[in-house]
């Protein structure tokens, strides 16, 4: 085993700039709630262009509002993946709703856009239709209330086909982009393609707050309703010790937003040299025996590198090829586990190994590198040098 690593797994791209908005804070009296979080919240509005944005301290808070903000609640069925980082589910769990999985695009790992039209329709008509879609237990067959999409790792999801569904069907259609702030679909940026779309900053996200997220939405009713959540249920006239709703103190602090603002500011050349490092990769490692890199759509007009995910091919030991990874100081990280396996949700729900192969196969043969946009081209040969050799 290496003594150390060789390459870090991620690194946040900051500078004197964000240190210095954030000294400037520290030397305020305001340390929550203050113009940080408003010019923050302006900055992501206006690179959306959407006419609202609610700050928060992370982007699960965020998706957890606009469950509430959707009117989602006990018994309530949300379409969505199984091929997500947990907190999609858990959000709707919070309100005691039900995640129906449909299974994913083999290739983008997003959402399966012809399954979920058939999981809508299947669910609206009832009977034994409907019962293929639900889990073993825990669900009863009634039309689904909304949809929640996810843009794994940084690429959007098939939105055409995916409004139509909500549109049809009458269904909220929430957008997780958390992991795609920068990203377009058919020239259309990412975290608009819904009603309301959730963006995260934990370290390795494009850009970061330490801990973070934002709500875009152009429902005005809604982004007041969440506003008022995300400060312990507080609405407009509400004085400091009384709480029209119930509420959570998911407010972002100004340290967080002064952060965030500045790198707003740099977003573009955040997301190009995310785009170089991940072109490094691509140019070394397409074609590799035993593996598969990672394929962007024809519909995503913008790639907003998140994290730079292989496939193992069929019959390559993961779990031993990641071990001679970071054998020569080299960490990579499985990506994801598939929800409905995890140990919460076969206890609640009944979920068995084989119900979503699609996902299952993915979180089986995918492995995140070494990835950040202050990899430098050297660092990138060395991973990919030890890639040919672990496959070796």
């Amino acid at each position: 085993m290496s003594e150390e690593l060789r390459v870090p797994m991620s690194r946040p791209d900051i500078g004197s700039a964000e240190q210095q908005a954030v000294a400037e804070v520290l030397a305020t009296p305001v340390l929550s709630m203050g113009e940080q979080t408003s010019a923050f919240e302006e900055a992501v509005r206006q690179f959306c262009g959407a006419q609202h944005a609610v700050a928060v301290n992370s982007g699960t808070a965020g998706l957890h509002l606009c469950v509430r903000a959707a009117g989602i609640g006990p018994g309530d069925l949300v379409l969505t993946t199984p091929f997500s980082f947990v907190s999609s589910s858990n959000v709707l769990l919070f309100e005691q709703a039900v995640p129906v999985f449909v299974d994913v695009d083999a290739r983008t790992g997003n959402l399966d856009p012809a399954a979920l039209a058939q999981a809508a329709a299947d669910l609206a008509a009832g009977g034994a239709a409907a019962e293929r879609w639900l889990p073993r237990r825990g669900a009863q067959a009634t039309p689904a209330k909304a949809i929640l999409a996810v843009d794994v790792f940084g690429q959007p999801a098939d939105y055409a086909v995916i409004r139509e569904v909500a549109e049809q069907h009458g269904l909220a259609l929430i957008e997780d982009s958390c992991e795609a702030l920068g990203a377009e679909y058919r020239g259309q940026p990412a975290g608009r393609l819904g009603d309301m779309g959730v963006f995260a900053f934990y370290p390795n996200k494009q850009i970061t707050t330490g801990e973070g997220g934002i709500v875009v939405t152009d429902d005005a009713e809604a982004a007041d309703f969440m506003r008022a959540l995300r400060n312990q249920g507080r609405a407009p006239g509400d004085t400091w010790l009384q709480h029209t709703h119930l509420g959570y103190n998911y407010r972002i602090t100004e340290l967080s937003a002064a952060l965030g603002r500045v790198q707003m500011g740099r977003l573009e050349d955040l997301l190009a040299r995310r785009e170089q490092v991940a072109a490094w990769y691509q140019q070394r490692l397409e074609g590799q025996a035993g593996l598969e890199v990672q394929y962007v759509g024809p519909d995503t007009t913008r790639m907003s590198w998140f994290v730079y995910v292989v496939r193992v091919a069929a019959g390559v030991n993961r779990e031993e090829f990641a071990r001679r990874l970071l054998a020569a100081g080299v960490p990579s990280r499985p990506y994801f586990a598939p929800i409905h396996l995890q140990p919460f949700m076969v206890e609640r729900f009944g979920y068995q190994p084989g119900d979503f192969p699609v996902t299952e196969d993915l979180g089986a043969r995918g492995l995140a590198l070494p990835f950040s946009g202050v990899m430098t081209e050297a660092e990138v040969d060395l991973v990919c040098e030890e890639v040919r050799k672990a496959l070796a």
